[in-house]
């Protein structure tokens, strides 16, 4: 399994940083992270979309689901009938998320292994980002720019506040909102001890997906 990872994941990664560190990015180590991050979303983007777009429709569904429970409570195979009948309605994938987790981890595993393995080798002769920031080393700044972004990030996967929520409803919301500030503040205290090309390359990619939500945001109703 290891040595599959090594030839499948780690090594062509690896050989795809370093050919953009040597011929596209001026031998920059941040500009290259940034053009590795652009070429992991654009490969990935069907899936990175796909399940961000499934999250927020999981979101916005929650009443309807919860009405299918109360309403079904005692007839769990009609209960699963009408959420699977829900789902396809809304044309949703439920595991779409825990899909997305399978493949990112793995991708984030490998980019960590890189980042604190090779970026001391004389591959990379430069480990400042723009003359000025030393990517190899540790950074709060940069894990408190991540963790920011990634609250952002959350912020705008929550649906569309209502005004005339029932109360076990907004128990639900609270809940969300405090996912959005416990992720941010794993993420702070995970990446605070970790090389700041891992913090860099988190903040590409939610900036990445900021866009992303906002876009998927406008495109879905705020009522369904």
């Amino acid at each position: 399994m290891v040595e599959l990872f090594h030839i499948y994941l780690y090594e062509p990664i690896l050989w795809v940083f370093v050919f953009i560190y040597k011929n596209l990015a001026f031998r920059d180590i941040g500009f290259s992270i940034f053009l590795l991050t652009v070429f992991v979303r654009v490969v990935l983007f069907p899936i990175f979309y796909k399940s961000a777009k499934d999250q927020s429709l999981m979101q916005r569904i929650q009443p309807k689901l919860k009405k299918i429970q109360e309403d079904h409570k005692d007839n769990k195979e009609e209960q699963a009938k009408q959420m699977m009948n829900l789902y396809k309605e809304n044309k949703l994938n439920p595991f779409s998320g825990f899909l997305l987790l399978l493949i990112q981890l793995p991708v984030f595993i490998a980019l960590f292994q890189i980042f604190t393995k090779e970026l001391s080798t004389p591959t990379f002769d430069n480990q400042l980002f723009l003359g000025l920031i030393n990517l190899g080393e540790k950074s709060i700044v940069i894990a408190i720019i991540a963790a920011g972004l990634q609250y952002l990030q959350s912020k705008l996967l929550l649906p569309p506040s209502q005004k005339d929520k029932k109360e076990d409803e907004n128990q639900m919301a609270r809940v969300g909102k405090t996912m959005t500030i416990v992720g941010p503040i794993l993420t702070f205290f995970i990446l605070m001890n970790l090389p700041s090309a891992l913090g860099f390359y988190w903040s590409v990619s939610s900036i990445f997906s900021i866009v992303q939500q906002l876009y998927i945001n406008k495109k879905i109703p705020k009522e369904l």
